[in-house]
């Protein structure tokens, strides 16, 4: 397997260099963080210990400052209907931000009526996080964390692991990110569930070749993203319970992780975790083909009235707080959450 080094500049050398909160941002500073916090199983100093270079330096890989979007008609044009993309709904508003887009950029700095967001992706993790900016925006540090990508905000410099989603060094370590829902789905299937959805567009700014993938394809999965592909990047645990790029659905809370295998969901429908004395339940959306994690356990039907989590009804009129879920791969969940809970 070639080098994050060599997969990007060999790539670069043909071309011209409804939604729920999840959280309580601490008031409407210019940085917004978790109150409660999120789970860290590790000392912050191992994160730092074990952060290395992916290849390119600060911003080598440039975040998406000023996004432009089509309409879903012109997005056709471009997008095949088993393309990646990742979708949100803010305040009425649905967007869509390609995956093959968003694979040469992992960030995109929006902002949908008054809330500002990072939009971000890393392509060796398999994870889609959308978070809370307020005044400030994020960039891609060049550096990895377990594979990961590692993001800094530009206001304080705090560097902040994508999947931790908490800050390893700079004056907000130990603070958690503030996440809003981002589902990974299909363009086919997101413009069925919102036909007025806008579309990040490939007028970026940059010079990128956004007909291809450097790392692969996930339609069907080859390369990199194949499901037994090798990793290329050191981790701080490793877990044969799946293949290295299975897909799962992850949640955290402040004290515990949990993670459903997809294929297994996809099967059932609804499934319930246990973990100590807490319950998970998840729940398949069939219309987007992902899953979405609710702390508590429940035997009640669930069914969809739409998409994203707020459109869960349940059948004996309980309402679950909803858990911010996101698809990653195997391998990655596993680092980060060695003593996570796992519904196979």
């Amino acid at each position: 397997m070639p080098s994050r080094r060599t997969v990007l500049t060999g790539a670069l050398s043909s071309v011209a260099l409804a939604a729920m909160p999840f959280g309580i941002a601490q008031g409407r500073e210019r940085f917004p963080l978790l109150a409660g916090g999120r789970l860290v199983p590790r000392d912050l100093s191992a994160y730092r210990q074990i952060m290395m270079s992916g290849g390119p330096g600060k911003d080598g890989i440039p975040s998406i400052d000023a996004p432009a979007f089509w309409s879903a008609a012109e997005a056709g044009g471009y997008l095949d209907d088993g393309d990646i993309v990742f979708g949100l709904v803010e305040g009425g508003t649905a967007r869509a931000y390609p995956q093959r887009v968003l694979v040469w950029h992992e960030i995109v700095n929006d902002t949908i009526g008054m809330r500002r967001l990072a939009v971000t992706y890393c392509p060796l993790t398999g994870t889609a996080i959308a978070f809370e900016r307020n005044d400030t925006a994020f960039g891609v540090s060049g550096s990895l964390v377990n594979s990961n990508l590692v993001m800094y905000d530009r206001d304080t410099d705090t560097w902040f692991p994508q999947v931790l989603a908490v800050g390893i060094s700079g004056p907000h370590a130990g603070g958690a990110l503030v996440e809003r829902p981002l589902v990974w789905t299909t363009w086919e299937r997101w413009r069925a569930a919102y036909p007025r959805t806008d579309v990040l567009s490939t007028k970026t700014g940059f010079a990128r070749n956004y007909e291809r993938d450097p790392y692969g394809a996930y339609n069907p999965p080859e390369g990199y993203y194949a499901p037994d592909s090798a990793r290329i990047f050191p981790v701080l645990n490793e877990d044969d319970r799946f293949a290295p790029k299975t897909m799962v659905l992850g949640g955290r809370t402040a004290d515990v992780a949990v993670a459903f295998d997809l294929a297994t969901l996809r099967r059932e429908g609804q499934l319930i975790q246990r973990v100590g004395g807490d319950a998970f339940t998840a729940v398949y959306d069939p219309g987007l083909d992902t899953g979405y994690i609710f702390r508590g356990a429940s035997d009640a039907r669930a069914t969809m009235d739409g998409a994203l989590p707020g459109s869960v009804r349940w059948s004996d009129g309980r309402a679950l707080e909803p858990v911010n879920t996101f698809q990653a791969m195997w391998f990655a969940w596993a680092a980060f959450y060695p003593g996570s809970a796992v519904h196979a």
